[in-house]
């Protein structure tokens, strides 16, 4: 397994060098600047400026030196927020985007099994078209409408919820119940399709034969053998759901990685909105590698010998 890991990682170099390369040309392509905002400086301020960040080589040269900085782990230092590089920024805000990734995922996968699980032993009833129904109905909703609606309804109208901010339970239900809604819709409906099929195996049809009751089967036999495919959708939800907090975070006014890639690519904030992307990027390669190493744990007959 630890030979696989390391080949795994290799593997994924070529494609994150990809990403690189991409994002790269794409930021700098944008029309606009890191300094078109400032108030009107003299010729000779904004070409000391360029010089000192670099900005005034030719675009190659430029992603060559950035490429040698990235090798040493030097994200650069921000163009936008004075006095801290782009390391530091996103090592202070990726704790608040963890937590909210973390309990959306977590949430999705309680809710998402419990209601596959419901809906697959009653296969062809009210209440499974129903639960199926709902799930198709939160895969069409995107979070940003759902999240508007959440806040009206539950923080204006009810005023139940605070509707922006970050700073305990309270302020985080709200942002961690819109980043869930559509992955509990997708769990759901991964877990009654391979429920479905579970339930028709041999060893469940001998453990009714025992006389066993179907809260024991699903909870002992069913949704351990139905899971791999709730796995295998783990680590690209999971790192969905915190890439997807970009807009969330905007919304309700978080301090997380998205609102800063929000705020940097505004503002051209080159080394910012690179250092984003990167993370992300390594960040989804992360989460695949582990789902993978998850498999013989949940399947025996899964070797990566």
């Amino acid at each position: 397994m630890y030979a696989y890991s390391i080949r795994r990682l290799i593997g994924a170099i070529p494609t994150v060098f990809a990403v690189i390369v991409i994002a790269f040309v794409m930021i700098r392509l944008a029309p606009g600047g890191p300094f078109d905002s400032e108030r009107s400086v003299p010729p000779e301020i904004a070409a000391n400026l360029e010089a000192a960040y670099k900005l005034d080589a030719p675009l190659s040269e430029q992603f060559v030196s950035y490429l040698g900085d990235l090798l040493t782990g030097d994200l650069g230092p921000s163009f936008r927020y004075k006095d801290f590089t782009v390391t530091e920024l996103l090592w202070s805000a990726f704790p608040v985007s963890a937590q909210l990734g973390l309990a959306a995922i977590i949430l999705a996968v309680l809710a998402g099994t419990a209601a596959g699980a419901y809906a697959a032993m009653r296969r062809n009833t009210m209440v499974d078209a129903g639960v199926m129904t709902l799930a198709m109905t939160g895969i069409a909703l995107p979070n940003f409408v759902v999240a508007p609606l959440l806040t009206l309804v539950l923080g204006v109208y009810l005023s139940w919820l605070p509707v922006g901010g970050w700073g305990g339970l309270a302020h985080a239900l709200l942002p961690i119940i819109a980043l869930a809604l559509p992955q509990i819709a997708y769990v759901a409906r991964l877990t009654r399709g391979s429920m479905l099929e579970v339930l028709r195996a041999d060893f469940i049809r001998t453990a009714r034969a025992k006389g066993m009751s179907d809260a024991r089967i699903v909870a002992h036999h069913a949704l351990k053998a139905a899971a791999l495919p709730v796995v295998s959708y783990l680590g690209p939800a999971t790192a969905a759901i915190i890439t997807g907090s970009v807009v969330i975070e905007q919304i309700f006014g978080i301090p997380g990685l998205g609102r800063y890639f929000v705020q940097g690519a505004l503002n051209r904030d080159y080394t910012l909105v690179m250092g984003v992307v990167i993370f992300y990027a390594v960040l989804i390669v992360i989460l695949n590698l582990i789902v993978d190493l998850l498999y013989p744990l949940i399947d025996p007959r899964v070797r990566y010998d």
